[in-house]
């Protein structure tokens, strides 16, 4: 059975990682006051998700009227008074998970008595057996639990129950909004046990959220109630629907039958890691072997390159394999959450770091894309190829339009934001993890690790490095009470990577792990070769085949319009051969621009017509979490390659 454990405070600021979250894996994972992200490009986005995006999100959920529709179910004036589709109490759940991280990382009182606040509000609205929702149960409401396949309701209860095991991980277990948490999933229990109601959720959710409150509480009843619910979806009871039948619920066959994820991109990923949980628990090799098939082959034939999944608009749902149209990727920013949530646990069972690789691409590329600079605009979806001008979003209304181009401040469906306040407050969790042996760093940024190890050994480790801006990551020892193994990521895209130790020279290391052992005092300097570099696309991807990308580091590029205002990018292409050069921080690729044919009566597709003469440009690239905060603009990844 999976315990966790009380930890002191590590990092001499008087923060208390008050349970360190344990599974039966093969990595350990650190809670938030073992890790200190200092400085460098994640230590921005958590400023800017503390100083604005998190304060953002709470100005939007007043002003839509979401939390005033628990304030309303009190007061007794609902159906009438309520505003915003059925699920937005699942939007102020993630919102305060968001802010219990935030408060665990950085203490502040203002924060935790916004906190016991929104606790107090949500106690007042639970109903004497359990059941919390806004939107069902009253007169005039819909009857509780009419509309699984749609109603949300278990996918609402699933994000309070991870606030509320987040105010666990932070705070400690004594504590109201554990108890509402641990309410909600005694009813759930009570409810939809075997023999009860035999329905389950047309969202996933709600199974890893209860497998993570049986780590804290030790309640087996919440692990059975998830096994449950993993079990029960596959065998068509949700019933059809326009966006694809049963598989857009993943229920069309058993999760343990499919060979790749398929449907609704987050519900499959959100299932998935549920799934995995479960797996992990229960000792389920089989079902384990079963998502870690599917994601396998889903990374490998249904993901963009940024690490994005949901090929279609209409459903936002995976395509079949291969299916990955730039201009037309939805790649939804939740379906990026929810991967890196997958990928980190598979990471933590199998100790494989691709699945690390996957979570650095999603996080720079999709994650780190989201939120405007200014932190109060945000992605819906994450597009490679933009090829209208974006649109200027209301400033005043939640937005029903996600596709635009241009961050929008709210949106009528606002998962994204507090799904992104979320990740980037509880981001320390995902940089590093221990086991008996030592300490394994997986992603890179600067600050501090300290660790009691399960054998109990602690160990005290400073991070040093710039990166992604360069490639050089140096790792001092500063307190170990033995030797200890330091093992360290080397992406897959880092061929040419050197490890230094104890001031010795450079030896060159393979992408996956590569360890050594370290006492007190010593020195580990990985440097990695962060040259921008060409990418091109497996030749099955129709919508990108002859194209190529660029990347630097971890981080994709694209061509923005605002860099080269007099340049078509639909007319673009980029010459054989050509490597992309970086000179004082800016990377360029030399291209060619074929002028517009004469459209006065023209046919598109007549090859008869004389190829005009390119013109050469140099384009230059910017990152592609960087694009879209520079105005109206039009913009794409993939460049085709000139033939000639």
């Amino acid at each position: 059975m999976t315990t966790e454990r009380t930890e002191p405070g590590v990092d001499g600021r008087g923060t208390v990682a008050a349970v360190r979250p344990r599974t039966a894996g093969r990595y350990e994972p650190l809670g938030l006051g073992e890790v200190r992200i200092g400085g460098g490009f994640w230590a921005d986005r958590q400023r800017l998700n503390r100083d604005a995006i998190i304060p953002h999100c709470d100005e939007w959920l007043e002003r839509a009227g979401w939390v005033e529709n628990f304030r309303a179910a009190v007061a007794g004036t609902l159906p009438a008074a309520r505003k915003g589709r059925l699920f937005t109490d699942s939007d102020v759940y993630k919102y305060v998970e968001a802010l219990v991280w935030e408060t665990g990382r950085e203490p502040a009182p203002s924060s935790d008595q916004r906190i016991r606040e929104l606790t107090a509000l949500f106690r007042a609205t639970l109903e004497p057996d359990g059941y919390l929702n806004t939107f069902y149960g009253r007169d005039g409401q819909p009857e509780r639990y009419s509309d699984l396949a749609w109603g949300h309701e278990l996918y609402c209860y699933g994000h309070l129950i991870q606030a509320a095991v987040a105010r666990a991980r932070t705070t400690g277990p004594d504590d109201d909004l554990v108890a509402l948490g641990v309410a909600v999933a005694d009813h759930v229990c009570a409810t939809f046990a075997d023999g009860a109601n035999p329905g389950l959720c047309g969202h996933p959710e709600i199974e890893t959220a209860l497998v993570e409150l049986y780590r804290v509480t030790g309640e087996r009843r919440y692990l059975e109630q998830a096994r449950v619910f993993v079990d029960r979806r596959g065998h068509d009871t949700l019933g059809d629907t326009m966006y694809g039948g049963a598989s857009y619920y993943q229920d069309r066959r058993p999760i343990r039958e499919l060979d790749a994820f398929e449907g609704h991109a987050v519900r499959a990923l959100y299932l998935a890691a549920g799934a995995v949980d479960v797996a992990v628990e229960t000792g389920d090799d089989a079902l384990l072997d079963a998502v870690r098939r599917q994601y396998d082959r889903t990374l490998a034939r249904r993901t963009f390159l940024h690490g994005g999944m949901g090929s279609h608009h209409h459903g936002e749902t995976y395509g079949a394999d291969f299916e990955l149209p730039s201009d037309r990727a939805y790649a939804e920013t939740c379906a990026a959450v929810a991967s890196v949530m997958l990928a980190w646990r598979l990471l933590l069972v199998t100790g494989e770091e691709r699945y690390a690789d996957v979570i650095e691409r999603a996080l720079y590329n999709v994650v780190a894309t989201c939120p405007a600079d200014d932190g109060r605009g945000f992605h819906y979806v994450n597009t490679l190829h933009r090829r209208a001008p974006s649109l200027v979003p209301d400033a005043d209304n939640p937005s029903l339009f996600r596709t635009g181009g241009m961050r929008s401040p709210w949106f009528t469906t606002s998962c994204c934001p507090t799904n992104v306040a979320r990740l980037l407050a509880s981001l320390g969790g995902y940089l590093a993890t221990a086991d008996d042996d030592g300490v394994q760093l997986h992603q890179y940024a600067a600050g501090t690790v300290s660790a009691a190890l399960p054998g109990g050994a602690a160990v005290r480790l400073t991070v040093t490095t710039r990166y992604p801006d360069d490639g050089v990551v140096a790792v001092t020892v500063d307190a170990a009470d033995r030797p200890v193994e330091l093992s360290l990521r080397v992406p897959g895209w880092a061929s040419g990577a050197t490890l230094a130790a104890r001031g010795g020279a450079p030896d060159p290391v393979e992408p996956g792990r590569v360890t050594v052992t370290v006492v007190a005092g010593d020195e580990v300097v990985l440097t990695l070769p962060v040259a921008p570099r060409v990418t091109v696309a497996d030749p099955r991807i129709d919508a990108v085949r002859g194209c190529v990308a660029v990347e630097r580091g971890p981080v994709l590029y694209c061509a923005e319009s605002v860099d080269q205002p007099d340049v078509d990018l639909d007319l673009v292409a980029v010459a054989p051969g050509v490597t992309p050069v970086e000179a004082g921080g800016v990377v360029e690729l030399a291209g060619l621009v074929a002028p517009a044919p004469d459209e006065a009566g023209s046919w598109p597709y007549d090859g008869a017509e004389p190829r005009p003469e390119p013109r050469a440009v140099t384009l230059r690239l910017t990152p592609y979490h960087s694009w879209g905060n520079r105005g109206v603009s039009t913009m794409r990844v993939w460049l085709p390659a000139d033939p000639a």
